[in-house]
This record gives C-alpha cells, structure tokens and sequence, in this order.
C-alpha cells in the first residue's frame, strides 16, 4: 500500500510531505486549489510521461517519491526480485523532471527506465480518473474487466499460446506450399547465408551491448579526460562550484539575519549543494571503475565490422540480425530432407486448431459464467447509485467461426437498461454522461474488489451526483477501503463524511507566488471541512452542526 509521497517543486506545490493510512482516504479542498495534483504527482512518480511544464515556476527540477509497503504485495514483490530491485518489505520510487527536459527513474535508489517504473506501478495502483467511463466503453476494457472479474488470467495465457502455435502451423504448411518451387536454389543460398550468420554467431541481445560498449571503447580517452575535467570544475579545482555554491550560501545564510527572505535563495542553494555533491561522488567512482584495454577495443571494432557488414548485406540493421538467423534456420530445417510432408503439415495445424478450440472453449464457458455473476452485482450497485430500474448484461459475442483471436473465441459487451420496459443498449450508445459516470463507478466498484493492485485512487469519479445517490457512492468506497487502501478526490460532503483518513488541499499567494499545500486533517478539523463543503462562503453554526452529525454518522457505517 501507499505509506507516503514527497512532492517538491512541482507545478504550484513547493513541497509537500503526505502520510497515507489504510482504508478510504477522501482529499478535498477548494476549486482550482490543486486537489488533482496529488494524483498527478503520484502518476509521474510511476512513470507517467510529463514535460517541463510540471515544473514550479522558477525552479530547475520537480521531484516526487513514493513510498510503498509491498509486504503483502506478492506481484509487485516478485517484479521486484526479477528485476533485481528488492529491498525487503519497502518500495521507494522516485522520478525527477529537470528544465531541460530529461527525467531521471528510481526504484529503491537504484536507477530504471520508466518504462520499467510504469510496469511496477500497475502492481502498486490502480487510478480512475472523472473521465474513466471513456475507457469503459472500448470493448478491449470491458472484456479486460470481465477477464479480472472472473480471474481468467491462466486460461487467457493458454489461449494465447494455444493461438500462436496454430497460427505458427498455418505459416508453416504455408511455407512448405511455396517453398516447393525453386526449393534447391533456395536450400543453397540458405546454407551459404547461415554459414556466414553460423560464424558470426550473434546472440539475441548482444548488438545493442556491443554497440554501446564500442562507443565507450572508442572514446574511452575522451570521456575520461573530459569526466576529469568536469570533476576538477565540481570540486577539485579552486575555486571549484561546490566552493562557490557553499561559499555564496554562507555568505546569504548570514544575511538572513536581516532579511528573512534571503532563507528563499539559501533552500535551493543548498539543494544545489546536496546534487553537485552527489553528482561529484558520482563522476569520481565512474571515473575509478574505467578500464580501458586495447586488445578488447580492437575485439570489438572487428566484431561490430562484421555485424555491420552482415546487416548491410541482408538489409536489416543490425539489432534484427540474430532474429535473421533463426528465420533462416528454421526455414532451412523446414526444407532440408524434403521436410515434413504436406499432409503432416495439414495434420499439425488440425491438431494445433482442435486444442485452441478446446482451451477457447474454457475460457468462453468461464467468461460466461461470470458474466451471470457480475450482472446481478454491477445491477444491484447501479440500482442504489440512482438509477433505480436499470439493469446490466455482460454479453458474449462469438467471433466468426474458424477465427479466433489470442484473446478467445469472443468479443465482451456491456449492455445496459436505464429503464424497466427499455431496450438494452450497448455502453457507447448510453448518451448521459452522468449515468456513464456512476455505471462506471459500479463495475469498478464490483470488479476491483476482485483484484490484487493494493490501492485504488479514484479522481473526482462522483462527478454530476449528489444528495443519497453521494451518500451512496461514499459507502461503496467505505466498503472498499476495507478490503484495500482507497484515495478519492472528491468535492461532495457526503463521499468526504464517509472516509477513515481526510487530506485537504489548501491554496495561497504571497509575495512570492502561489503555493499549494496538503494537511492530514484531525476529527475537529473535519467538522469545519465538511461543513465548508456543505455550506460555501458562509458557515454558520446550524452547518456545522449538520457536518458534525454527518460525520458521526458514518462512524457508525
């Protein structure tokens, strides 16, 4: 689960310090005071793509880290172990966005990709923005949904196997179809190009390595001799920038005395301090582990020669070149001896077929009898969301026979009855938004409690409701924060009343600029929120005694 998040200098929060409980956490806050920021930070720190306009004006980098208890987290745990990133119990992701652009990826102090980091964070959390209905109705969501609901993720893995291999058996009895004609000029040019590819032997993953080390081979003497230079620029030579920096943040510390504003220059001096430090450290120890020998540059340059040379003769850079070689040795395999018959070639793909068709089956019948689950449930939900009288279907559309697809034998869609006596519709075809925005609601509500990502955030999804239907939706997420961690943004008093854990987001100006912050709210503080969201700009008694009487009635939920 979420156990914390610092958030500094990114878009109008200077810096933010947030301690996440169990259970259902609402965030509130005025209009415009930046409650989605924290969804939109917690997204970067997991990889989300950003430019530099999230960066607070005036500043050089954003920075956001995430804390995470992954001790129940068998998914997330065991990514972690693969990717050789484990730290027991604790996962500490961090993500900066400097003004030029580049971003920098952590995972446990150790650098990724973001790529990487966006992997690990659909182990961590699960977010549903406003506007989540508008991914429910593509039909690959909705048979997703379904497919987690019914927690098919074996079978679905068969299927897809079980798809490949026969598709692999059509391509192959394919081949064997037109390699009949001119298959003995086509065996001798085969074995002459593996004999070449045979002696080259290039490993699946090796060109990108090689190449990245010949680079650093050939210029091993400029990147040392400028890493030296630029390390006796950081803190070697004198006046280095560290002294400089050190030097001008005694200097304003002292001056603080007398103008308390300097204190705003010294903290980003002193950040500057902690990153050229770090960056020396770094430099130094890059600068040490250099080894720079002359016979493994020449063993390189001879053996990225031959690649290239390789590559340029079948026309393929040369990263596709191991892949070429197994294309070539299978269709050689294929050829040579005369290969299998073609009536063993048609056999094969039969029983490749008959066995795709059993484990589609499966899946089908498993897709089938969850949908009568999910249908009562996700009805039930919508029933007290508002729509009393409506009713919800998960349909199973067969795809047109002797097809398929690696995802089954069907297309998923939901259908939906606002109304007793009404025709069902599809999803795409329901046109108010505020229907699709609780629909939505109600089967992520049913179909999350089925999943295994430990915190769920939900952005402002109770959009366009109110009065019992609110009260409503703040039991669901009540309900669901006992099985998971949930945060919710949200702007009505009674989803607010009804969480465990409050945050509020608090904008304001000064003389600098503006400034969002965040605060963990006490029971008393509480009571002026909800009563704030109750009653606007005037608060009187009557209204916080209702915010009161709110709240100590959701104690009892």
């Amino acid at each position: 689960m979420l156990v914390g998040l610092r958030i500094t200098n990114f878009a109008i929060v200077e810096a933010a310090e947030l301690e996440f409980d169990t259970g259902f956490t609402a965030v509130t806050g005025e209009t415009g005071a930046g409650k989605s920021l924290v969804v939109d930070a917690l997204l970067l720190s997991l990889g989300e793509r950003a430019g530099v306009d999230v960066i607070r004006a005036g500043c050089e980098q954003a920075d956001v880290t995430a804390a995470f208890d992954v001790a129940a987290v068998a998914a997330a745990q065991a990514w972690l172990q693969a990717n050789d990133l484990a730290d027991g119990s604790d996962c500490i992701v961090r993500r900066t966005v400097r003004a030029d652009g580049r971003s920098r990826s952590y995972v446990n102090g150790r650098p990724v990709a973001a790529g990487l980091l966006r992997e690990l964070g659909q182990q961590l959390v699960d977010i549903h923005g406003q506007h989540a209905y508008q991914a429910l109705l593509r039909p690959q969501a909705q048979r997703a949904l379904l497919d987690r609901y019914a927690g098919t993720e074996p079978l679905l893995a068969e299927v897809a196997a079980a798809y490949e291999a026969w598709q692999l058996a059509s391509r192959a009895l394919d081949a064997a179809a037109a390699a009949s004609a001119g298959r003995a000029e086509r065996l001798d040019l085969l074995r002459y190009q593996l004999q070449e590819l045979d002696a080259l032997a290039l490993a699946p993953d090796e060109w990108p390595q090689l190449d990245a080390e010949q680079r650093r081979a050939g210029h091993a003497q400029t990147l040392a001799e400028g890493g030296a230079a630029a390390l006796r620029a950081l803190d070697e030579d004198s006046p280095s920038a560290y002294a400089l920096l050190a030097q001008a943040a005694a200097q304003l510390s002292k001056l603080c005395g007398y103008d308390e504003r300097l204190s705003e220059i010294v903290t980003p001096l002193d950040g500057a301090l902690v990153q050229v430090g770090e960056a020396s450290s770094a430099l130094r120890h890059y600068l040490d582990a250099m080894d720079i020998d002359p016979a493994r540059a020449r063993w390189l340059e001879d053996r990225v020669g031959a690649a290239m040379a390789l590559a340029r003769k079948h026309q393929v850079p040369p990263m596709e070149l191991a892949a070429l070689h197994q294309r070539l040795r299978a269709e050689l395999d294929l050829l040579d001896d005369e290969g299998p018959g073609r009536a063993s070639l048609e056999q094969a793909k039969r029983a490749a077929w008959e066995h795709y068709q059993a484990v589609a089956a499966a899946l089908t019948e498993a897709r089938g009898a969850a949908a009568e689950r999910l249908a009562p449930e996700v009805t039930d939900c919508i029933n007290g969301l508002g729509m009393p009288g409506a009713s919800f279907d998960a349909l199973l559309l067969p795809l047109d026979s002797g097809n398929g697809s690696a995802a089954g034998a069907e297309s998923v869609e939901f259908r939906i009855r606002a109304n007793a006596g009404d025709e069902p519709r599809s999803l795409a075809r329901v046109a108010s938004g505020g229907e699709l925005s609780r629909i939505s609601l109600g089967i992520h509500t049913v179909t999350l409690a089925q999943g295994e990502v430990p915190t769920l955030v939900f952005d402002e999804v109770d959009v366009g409701i109110g009065g019992a239907v609110a009260e409503t939706v703040g039991r669901l997420l009540r309900a669901l924060g006992g099985q998971r961690q949930v945060l919710c943004i949200t702007h009505l008093p009674q989803v607010a009343a009804l969480a465990r854990n409050h945050l509020r987001v608090s904008k304001h100006a000064d003389q600098v600029g503006t400034v969002t912050a965040v605060e963990q709210l006490p029971p008393s503080a509480r009571v002026d929120e909800i009563a704030r969201m109750l009653g606007g700009v005037t608060i009187t008694e009557r209204t916080r005694a209702h915010a009161a009487e709110m709240l100590t009635a959701a104690q009892r939920v």
